[in-house]
């Protein structure tokens, strides 16, 4: 193991900002998944050209690397493989059983004429016709339902994380530049998985491997910091770019004030260009993520604030909070299109939801330190 990687893992301490992250990343993605919801609008895709989804399996490559970097220390690089492995085949039960019961509650309200049109909104209209074939194709993720598409693109990419925390370890920049190369032969050769002979996935793991790498790389090499503190410059120029990026995003949202962009502008920056993460979306949270660095140190007392724990919680509790929140967002949305969808009740669902994520995450690291022995449930 290369020498600076094993000091950086060694000198890591436990750092809140990635747990709240990736519980706005879980909070966002909640509401992000309830149309003509007012909340949604206060979500980072609406002010750039990131978004929820790249702040989550960014965190996430960081947040492996780190666990499973100093376990590489301590007990070999074969168990920390081995226990990510293992998260992989958490996360395809995870997704397997929500698959199972997701499909069976979307097709049982269609069914009822509650609100029949959803089963194609959802993506699952063969699922009347052809029940066992949707099942087993969601068992070999060839099916992907409506707001599904996350975890199941964490899988592969979980899968193949153990070859690349390997390379990080021992050679990091050469790691990150054979990642940046398989990223851009994707981009080039249109490379990606198939959900069925005519549609592919809605986020290409191919191109999608290169942000969660690099979450990895900036936690084995700690980057961040010395950008931060030998390149002010560099502050400006993200903040430049972040202002650049949400001119241009809010610009695109009326038509009036987006005849006044140039042509080549609107052509070249697509809103809606997630499948292959477009480049100009990695420069985005890259510079958003230098700023918040730079503007919330990982001690800065705001992270204490009582608002503020439960957020961390369910950024700690990511999975069992995410699966509970495609629920949620499902039954907001259902809510909303048979009943009157006023913004008081948006607010309402969302609000609600928001509670609903937040008592799951409770009670999942409740019940974890139930498991604990006495001495450890003390500390925990």
């Amino acid at each position: 193991m290369k020498a600076s990687v094993k000091a950086n893992l060694a000198a890591f301490h436990h750092d809140a900002r990635l747990y709240l992250t990736l519980g706005i990343a879980n909070w966002s993605i909640f509401v992000d998944h309830i149309p003509n919801n007012v909340v949604n609008l206060l979500t980072l895709r609406n002010f750039g050209f990131s978004g929820a989804a790249d702040l989550f399996v960014f965190v996430v490559g960081y947040g492996v690397a780190i666990i499973h970097g100093r376990m590489s220390l301590e007990r070999g690089y074969l168990v920390a493989a081995t226990r990510i492995f293992r998260r992989v085949w958490r996360l395809y039960a995870a997704y397997v059983v929500l698959f199972v019961i997701y499909i069976d509650a979307i097709a049982y309200v269609a069914s009822q004429s509650m609100a029949p049109e959803i089963i194609h909104e959802y993506n699952i209209s063969g699922i009347l016709e052809h029940p066992l074939r949707i099942l087993i194709g969601g068992l070999v993720l060839q099916e992907e339902p409506l707001n599904l598409d996350l975890l199941q693109l964490m899988i592969p990419l979980m899968a193949l994380f153990p070859f690349a925390l390997w390379g990080l370890l021992r050679q990091p920049n050469v790691t990150l530049a054979a990642s940046v190369a398989l990223y851009l032969a994707a981009r080039w050769f249109e490379w990606n998985f198939r959900v069925s002979p005519d549609q592919e996935w809605t986020f290409n793991p191919l191109c999608w491997q290169m942000l969660m790498v690099l979450g990895g790389w900036f936690a084995v090499t700690g980057a961040p910091g010395r950008a931060l503190r030998d390149l002010p410059w560099l502050r400006l120029l993200a903040g430049s770019y972040l202002v650049f990026a949400m001119a241009v995003t809010l610009l695109r949202h009326s038509p009036e004030l987006s005849a006044y962009l140039p042509g080549l502008l609107l052509e070249s920056i697509a809103p809606t260009d997630k499948e292959n993460l477009a480049p100009y979306r990695v420069v985005h949270f890259l510079a958003l993520a230098l700023l918040a660095t730079h503007l919330v140190p990982a001690d800065h007392p705001g992270l204490r604030l009582k608002p503020l724990q439960a957020v961390i919680r369910c950024g700690e509790e990511w999975l069992a909070v995410f699966c509970v929140g495609v629920f949620l967002s499902f039954a907001g949305h259902l809510i909303l299109i048979t009943g009157p969808n006023l913004v008081a009740m948006q607010i309402v669902v969302s609000i609600i939801g928001f509670a609903a994520m937040t008592a799951v995450a409770y009670y999942v690291a409740w019940s974890k330190r139930q498991d604990m022995p006495a001495a450890l449930r003390q500390q925990a």
